[in-house]
């Protein structure tokens, strides 16, 4: 079947924070370009919306896109736009935003094989992306997941490991890219094969996958830098603690973020180093900085696990009361960033979906030959101490 060049429409990024009153103290993603591969058709025009994963739907504000991040594919840029709606004044989400339309054609069959890929099982995050995605398959017997392939931050391991898939011929490939440039060959020698591939979280630089899955980074690293901003009205100094230097929500989230934090010229950067988006990583290198003498008024944690990490160093000098923490994924999960806001550790953290099941519909629509969107930007939500039981009650996944 021939395939259609996709026109890529970018949507506006959405990043709204309400104030955090009273809050003393407090996995990832670039958006791809996408043209589907040999056996898809396409239809321009944008859909509604999709439901978040992880077991409820978020509230729905304006369309986000990739518009706002940057990637080598060579998506457009979009502003961020205000969204509106709370819950008790303290819960915001951004809408989900979608690409043109398309479809894959697969063989009629019994059972439809999946391979995917992981960057790394060891994130708190990526392990319960796992952990849905198992069980959002077992809900279709005509699905099969093969063991889940564990990159562990390996580029070359993921590379061998895709193409192990591609051997197998898998009907379907999902990967969740460690560093874009490495996958991108790779991720094109299944296209080749005529493998639809799910692009979940980070970008690849390529435009022959299926679908791409992934929040709006530039979006939540503003949402992020507005909290800084209300956090800290006289400003003060903030360090960062990034993931990968490679990855692409690293940027994107280090963009949003220095974008929103130059509302208050007082607000300056001071430190800032890349922790792998490792609680054990971080927390040697907030020790460090507060061994040097380093003044700090916030921690800004490209994710939770490393804004937890800079905690328990703060917490070891005596000095967590006198600092201000902010992470990113809101994981529902005992040891996640929402009981971290509930717990008062962070001042907030921002809901980043898995797409989990957002690719279990996506390979569903594929088996039944039905359109799907080639580009599911997936809402997110501020957590605040105000709604952060009722976000974690929203988001749990442990009775599933």
């Amino acid at each position: 079947m021939r395939t259609k060049k996709l026109t890529m429409v970018a949507a506006a990024g959405i990043a709204t924070v309400l104030a955090l009153a009273g809050c003393a103290s407090n996995s990832d993603s670039g958006s791809a370009g996408t043209t589907p591969q040999a056996g898809t058709t396409t239809q321009t025009g944008d859909t509604a919306g999709s439901a978040s994963a992880g077991g409820g739907d978020t509230s729905a504000g304006a369309g986000s896109g990739d518009g706002a991040s940057s990637d080598a594919a060579g998506s457009g840029d979009a502003g961020s736009s205000a969204g509106a709606g709370s819950s008790g004044g303290a819960d915001t989400s951004a809408g989900a935003g979608s690409g043109p339309m398309t479809s894959v054609q697969l063989p009629k069959k019994d059972k439809y094989v999946i391979g995917y890929s992981q960057s790394n099982n060891a994130e708190p995050y990526r392990a319960q992306l796992n952990t849905q995605l198992e069980y959002y398959v077992k809900q279709h017997p005509n699905l099969q997941l093969l063991p889940i392939a564990d990159a562990a931050q390996d580029s070359a391991r993921q590379v061998s490991q895709v193409q192990q898939f591609i051997q197998q011929k898998v009907d379907v490939l999902i990967v969740s890219p460690n560093e874009s440039d490495p996958l991108t060959p790779p991720v094109e020698q299944a296209c080749a094969a005529k493998i639809p591939v799910i692009v979940l979280d980070r970008s690849v630089n390529t435009d022959c996958i299926s679908a791409f899955i992934g929040g709006d980074n530039v979006a939540i690293g503003k949402a992020a830098g507005d909290l800084a901003v209300k956090l800290l009205p006289q400003g003060g100094n903030v360090v960062e603690l990034r993931g990968i230097m490679s990855n692409q929500p690293q940027i994107d989230r280090d963009k949003g973020f220095r974008d929103a934090i130059a509302a208050n010229p007082n607000i300056k950067i001071v430190k800032d180093q890349d922790a792998k988006w490792l609680k054990e990583d971080a927390t040697k290198v907030m020790q460090q900085w507060l061994q040097s003498g380093t003044k700090i008024d916030l921690v800004y944690a490209h994710n939770d696990p490393m804004a937890l990490g800079a905690y328990l160093a703060a917490s070891g000098a005596n000095k967590q009361n006198d600092i201000k923490f902010i992470g990113i994924d809101g994981l529902a999960i005992p040891d996640g960033g929402i009981r971290a806001v509930e717990n008062g550790q962070l001042a907030g953290t921002f809901v980043y979906p898995t797409g989990a099941k957002e690719a279990v519909d996506t390979v569903m629509n594929m088996v039944d030959g039905k359109e799907f969107s080639s580009k599911q930007v997936l809402p997110t939500t501020a957590v605040t101490k105000d709604n952060a039981a009722k976000v974690y009650a929203e988001y749990d996944f442990s009775n599933k």
